[in-house]
């Protein structure tokens, strides 16, 4: 009894110490971007979303919101590609996610724009996604 609890123990304390979550944001006038990238041994899982809610400068443009999720693939230390195929088509959306120790910057293919509506981007343009910070107590 004493070894299935300690190694049960020793599996979920194992499992804890290789898994990592970051979370990285941008806030760019109406647009809100969300990047997370969770890491678990080798396996890396990316999600990204976009809101898009116009504002009184921004009349006949129409709230948008997208998302997109998958297993991504390292490029090199610092960059990811996730791929993602639009269900029942031939077309990808790409994703080249550059990381930097203080943020991420996106850039998307053309047919991303086949998984977003509107406004609506998953690209940063060149603007970084800041790495959000968890301060604990």
């Amino acid at each position: 009894m004493n070894k299935i609890i300690l190694l049960a123990a020793a599996m979920l304390f194992s499992s804890s110490t290789f898994a990592k979550t970051d979370h990285y944001l941008l806030l760019e006038s109406s647009h809100v971007q969300h990047l997370k990238i969770t890491t678990v041994g080798d396996d890396v899982n990316v999600s990204a979303d976009v809101d898009f809610e116009p504002n009184d400068t921004e009349k006949g443009s129409h709230g948008c919101s997208a998302d997109i999720a998958g297993k991504a693939k390292h490029v090199n230390e610092n960059e990811l590609v996730l791929k993602k195929q639009l269900e029942g088509e031939a077309k990808f959306c790409s994703l080249n996610i550059k990381l930097t120790p203080t943020g991420a910057v996106i850039e998307q293919s053309a047919d991303c724009s086949y998984f977003t509506a509107g406004s609506c981007r998953f690209s940063s343009e060149g603007k970084e996604l800041v790495k959000v910070k968890y301060i604990r107590e």
